[in-house]
């Protein structure tokens, strides 16, 4: 008889590993729409990149309560996680990148005008760390629940709002983020000037330091995430449009322009 080292074999009347994580749901929801192998590839590489965005929001919202309560250290574990889930997200494209033209072509009619564009859960990271394109919720207006959760999210400052707040009563500063929640953030001489402050004295203002820096780590993980996805899409489909009707490369490379924390950036050139 074969030892098993002491390990459960019969689950009839107990919660398996399975069980646990839901494994008949999640491993029977591909649906390829066609014959061609690559399809499968492609499914999974994105259900996959949803659900690490689904982490990635469930970190960030708690983020930013920690650092609403001025509970830093928590607020840096978190942030240091969503930088990895993106590290995890750009591997994800060189898998993807496997896939040729030729072989994308063979299901590419088979997805519609479905697209990552209509990802709200993307869409939900972007106005969590506060670019806001408040048109771009109309994508989402045909499913209700998404949509709440969007409309929910306006109505709350961004996480670099919170951390700006934060970071004025650190320095015993009038709070800059005034800028109302729903509007996407555009870069401030005064903020820049605060956060030099931190920057030349970063013995005295550790923490605001530190939390600079992690919201630095993880624009900048966020930027090879996107700049990945261009070139990913560029080596499949060339200059084609997108199929969820964008312009394909050429939007994605004017969202690489994009700053979501630009006087964290700017301020560098200061010192």
């Amino acid at each position: 008889m074969t030892d098993h080292h002491g390990a459960k074999l019969d689950f009839a009347k107990d919660m398996s590993y399975g069980d646990y994580l839901g494994l008949d749901a999640l491993l029977y929801a591909q649906h390829p729409r066609s014959e061609a192998h690559d399809e499968m590839l492609f499914i999974i590489q994105h259900q996959t990149s949803e659900l690490w965005m689904r982490l990635a929001i469930h970190e960030l919202h708690a983020a930013r309560n920690a650092i609403l309560a001025n509970d830093l250290r928590p607020a840096f574990k978190m942030l240091a996680r969503v930088t990895r889930i993106f590290e995890q997200l750009n591997g994800a494209w060189d898998v993807l990148r496997t896939m040729t033209p030729s072989e994308y072509t063979d299901f590419r009619p088979a997805l519609g005008n479905s697209s990552g564009f209509q990802s709200h859960q993307y869409r939900m990271i972007e106005f969590i760390l506060g670019n806001r394109q408040t048109a771009l919720t109309k994508v989402h207006a045909h499913k209700a629940e998404a949509h709440g959760v969007l409309m929910d999210e306006l109505q709350r400052p961004s996480l670099y709002q919170v951390a700006l707040s934060l970071t004025a009563r650190g320095l015993d500063l009038s709070d800059p983020a005034g800028l109302p929640a729903q509007a996407s953030w555009v870069a401030q001489q005064p903020i820049q000037d605060m956060w030099q402050h931190v920057y030349e004295d970063p013995a005295t203002h550790w923490e605001l330091y530190e939390l600079a820096e992690k919201l630095v780590d993880l624009e900048d993980y966020f930027r090879r995430w996107r700049f990945n996805h261009v070139t990913t899409v560029e080596r499949i489909i060339g200059f084609k449009r997108g199929t969820g009707g964008t312009a394909g490369v050429a939007y994605l490379r004017k969202m690489l322009e994009v700053e979501l924390f630009p006087e964290l950036w700017h301020v560098r050139g200061d010192l």
